[in-house]
């Protein structure tokens, strides 16, 4: 599931991996496994975590992905519509995101008292300067999670070399500081597309953790040649988007899978009381939950899950406090 770009493959980053994959790998401790991941190479360690804040042994966090792509640019609804000059449907469709959706989610997570993190696009408060006002006066302490420039045509520069991508990523933080007087901890690369370089880049620039992970159910180190990177598990067959564009599925049934999903972790943990502690973080888009039957959907999810004991709903970086105190 992870987009892999012909730079991967060239000679000084090939001979990287190759002198990576000679390293021997130890154990550090009796519970702590190290691996190697199988798309970067580097060294990955496993942190064991018995319990959450409180005994609780799921930690849900919902990210919010406030983007802007362009005219011209970004998710279609009606892909037989997208040669259309002007594509009103799919224009007005993402449109309606940024004008509707975004502050109807704000507002239903603070009715809820429910943590919020917002995967941001930096040109975002920039470019839609109302609607940022808006966001942040409605979630003035939502954790804000960098996510590039833009969603469209200003990504990661993957075929560029390290320091390029270590430039962009520098200039993301910095726009995103400007714009919430706080340097982002946490990296969603955006449209999910990355490459060795950006796990390298990223630990360079300080950023601490990455969503860029979606192997696993449990908290893990990556040992990037920069430094360590907490990966914080997004599988991506939770994301809203791609259920609903790409398969097609209603507000309605990406609440039950939603649910399915997050009980079974449930269910497995009072099973197994000795099972680590485990977490994932769902992926939400305003053109999707923002719309008034998703926003129902996700607000029935939302109670469902503040009822049950074992659940934490909170936020990406309070998953990342916690664990790096493991």
């Amino acid at each position: 599931m992870f987009p892999v770009k012909v730079s991967f493959r060239r000679r000084f980053q090939g001979l990287g991996l190759l002198l990576l994959l000679c390293m021997p790998l130890t154990a550090v401790s009796d519970t702590t496994e190290v691996k190697r991941d199988p798309v970067t190479g580097f060294p990955q360690k496993s942190i064991p975590i018995e319990s959450w804040p409180d005994g609780k042994k799921v930690a849900i966090s919902f990210v919010f992905y406030v983007e802007v792509w362009g005219v011209g640019n970004g998710p279609n609804f009606r892909p037989d519509m997208v040669k259309r000059t002007p594509d009103l449907v799919n224009e007005y469709y993402r449109e309606y995101g940024i004008n509707e959706g975004v502050t109807r989610v704000a507002k239903l997570f603070a009715a809820h008292d429910a943590p919020l993190s917002i995967a941001l696009s930096a040109l975002f408060p920039e470019q839609r300067p109302e609607i940022w006002k808006q966001l942040r006066s409605i979630q003035p302490n939502a954790t804000i999670v960098a996510h590039g420039m833009n969603n469209s045509t200003q990504q990661l520069p993957l075929g560029q070399g390290l320091e390029a991508q270590k430039q962009y990523i520098r200039q993301t933080l910095d726009l995103v500081e400007k714009a919430t007087k706080t340097r982002p901890q946490g990296w969603s690369s955006p449209s999910v597309y990355a490459n060795l370089n950006t796990y390298t880049a990223s630990a360079a620039e300080g950023i601490k953790y990455s969503l860029d992970a979606m192997g696993s159910d449990t908290i893990s180190s990556l040992e990037t040649p920069s430094g360590e990177l907490l990966m914080i598990p997004y599988p991506v067959v939770l994301v809203d988007m791609g259920q609903n564009l790409a398969r097609t599925k209603m507000p309605h049934e990406i609440e039950k899978f939603w649910i399915d999903y997050v009980m079974q972790l449930v269910k497995e943990a009072k099973s197994d009381t000795k099972r680590p502690a485990t977490t994932v973080a769902i992926g939400i888009h305003p053109f999707v939950v923002g719309t008034p039957g998703g926003a129902a959907m996700l607000s029935r999810v939302l109670d469902r899950f503040q009822k049950e004991e074992l659940i934490w709903l909170t936020d990406v970086q309070a998953v990342y406090e916690h664990a790096s105190t493991q």
